[in-house]
């Protein structure tokens, strides 16, 4: 049987693989497929951790912070194609994938380590080198993991619905990591008197979770090496890598389905991270909640996701995935100006375990239309990389599911820049980050659960006049999986009669 070659094309005479249209992983293959997930919810659930550390603990301003961040996304934009077109030139007795990422795991290890345990004492200059560093590392390492990760989910089956259920295991790995992440630090790392405020805390909390995403990473990788190796992948030489990735990198660029599909994740990426950046200031300032209580919101947040694992797969099957997203993108933009509006203009404002139920219905409904757009978005991204091969000959899963990790990262980027930015712009006072039970100003407050609410909503809404042009329904995947199957036949008759 045929297999695809660098070009996207099918080469005759290759070892048998599983035919595309058949390809349909077993419960075993997804499960330990979906462990993978510890990497990229692992470098999640650390983002507002590292924001409050650096900015109310260590003293560093927001705008440094956000600075520091910037700059790492400036090398994740640059890296993160790059890493994509590698990812589908591999060549391996494991597949196109797992070469880099059995690399990747260690290393984001590292310097997720390091990303929390800066030298003491140092100069504010140097923490931010320290900062910027740590953070382009985890940064770099976790995209060398993840983009060949989630390229993989796109190829291990071809199904409109099954890709959903794909990602669905995946969605539902993350959900289980980032409940035991959050146990861990709320229940014990920072759990008791001045919690999130102890500077000793941090370096042992993120080298416990760095190791939890090693632990992940390699485990997905043993798990499903077998199935991976059988995978279609590339039988000819790979052109140089300077020589091709420009003219790939513009080939996706100008597919007008990618670019719907990317700019629209990044707006809406980038508001949950605005939104995540400001929980933990939010939540012990505004709300004056105890650590031990923040983890239930979490809790209930990761639980809103859950309802959606096996919701979306059931919606897909009378719904469009366009039509579920848009109601995903609906319901958490509504959730996000309701109760931080009635808090910020005066008109509600519950603390301590008064406000607990009224942030937990908050998060429920977040969660749940954040899980309607997490697990459709995936699976339209490898619909996306059919309709291209299909148009223009050439599979670029690599590439297309790089555009697709970089707006999942602007949670933790773009997110935390602006995110700092507006602290310093609301003039939130920075020595309050180790005194336990700190006053701050009443107008601060309001202004800061304001922008820890109607910031985001505005990003979301955006997002959504952007994703509004996406045009693959069902009736367009069939045509363009049986265009496909049309194309694939005939390169192979072409080779058996050459």
């Amino acid at each position: 049987m045929a297999v695809l070659d660098d070009a996207g094309g099918l080469t005759a005479g290759a070892q048998t693989t599983p035919a595309r249209g058949a390809l349909r992983p077993s419960f075993g293959v997804k499960l330990f497929y979906s462990v993978g997930q510890f990497v990229e919810s692992g470098y999640l659930a650390i983002n507002a951790f590292i924001f409050f550390y650096y900015t109310a603990v260590l003293g560093l301003s927001g705008s440094l912070v956000g600075a520091a961040l910037a700059i790492s996304m400036t090398l994740d934009a640059a890296l993160d194609p790059l890493i994509g077109s590698i990812s589908d030139g591999v060549r391996s007795r494991l597949g196109r994938r797992l070469p880099m990422m059995l690399l990747a795991a260690p290393l984001t290890m590292i310097a997720m380590g390091l990303l929390f345990a800066p030298p003491a004492g140092i100069s504010p200059f140097l923490l931010f080198g320290w900062l910027a560093l740590t953070k382009m590392g985890v940064r770099a390492f976790a995209s060398m993991y993840n983009i060949p990760y989630f390229a993989l989910g796109g190829e291990m089956s071809d199904d409109y619905v099954e890709r959903s259920r794909i990602v669905a295991y995946r969605l539902l790995s993350g959900i289980l990591v980032s409940v035991l992440i959050t146990a861990l630090a709320y229940s014990l790392f920072f759990a008791g008197e001045g919690g999130l405020q102890r500077p000793e805390s941090y370096p042992p909390f993120g080298w416990a979770i760095a190791t939890l995403v090693l632990a992940g990473g390699l485990l997905c990788c043993v798990g499903v090496w077998r199935y991976a190796a059988s995978l279609p992948q590339p039988q000819t030489p790979a052109e140089p890598m300077m020589r091709r990735f420009l003219p790939e990198v513009l080939e996706i660029v100008r597919n007008r389905t990618f670019l719907t599909l990317f700019l629209s994740m990044l707006l809406f990426a980038s508001a949950a991270g605005v939104n995540q950046a400001l929980n933990n200031h939010a939540y012990v300032f505004v709300w004056k909640l105890r650590p031990e209580t923040i983890q239930v919101i979490t809790y209930v947040f990761l639980a809103g996701i859950l309802i959606g694992v096996p919701l979306t797969p059931a919606l897909l099957q009378v719904l469009e995935k366009k039509t579920v997203v848009s109601i995903g993108f609906a319901t958490v933009l509504t959730a996000w100006v309701v109760l931080p509006g009635a808090r910020g203009l005066g008109l509600f404002a519950p603390t301590g375990a008064a406000a607990l139920p009224w942030l937990c219905a908050m998060a429920l409904v977040v969660g749940l239309g954040s899980g309607l757009i997490f697990i459709a978005y995936p699976s339209m991204m490898a619909d996306a990389a059919d309709e291209h091969e299909h148009l223009h000959g050439s599979r670029r899963e690599g590439l297309f599911f790089s555009g697709l990790g970089f707006a999942g990262k602007a949670a933790g980027g773009m997110g935390l820049l602006v995110g700092g930015l507006a602290l310093d712009f609301l003039h939130f006072p920075r020595e309050v980050g180790r005194q336990a039970h700190a006053v701050v100003a009443p107008e601060v407050l309001s202004h800061l659960v304001l922008a820890w609410g109607w910031l985001p909503a505005g990003l979301v809404g955006i997002g959504a006049l952007v994703f509004a042009p996406y045009a693959i329904d069902r009736q367009r995947q069939a045509e363009v999986a049986a265009g496909l199957k049309v194309q694939r036949a005939a390169d192979v008759s072409a080779g058996r009669s050459s």
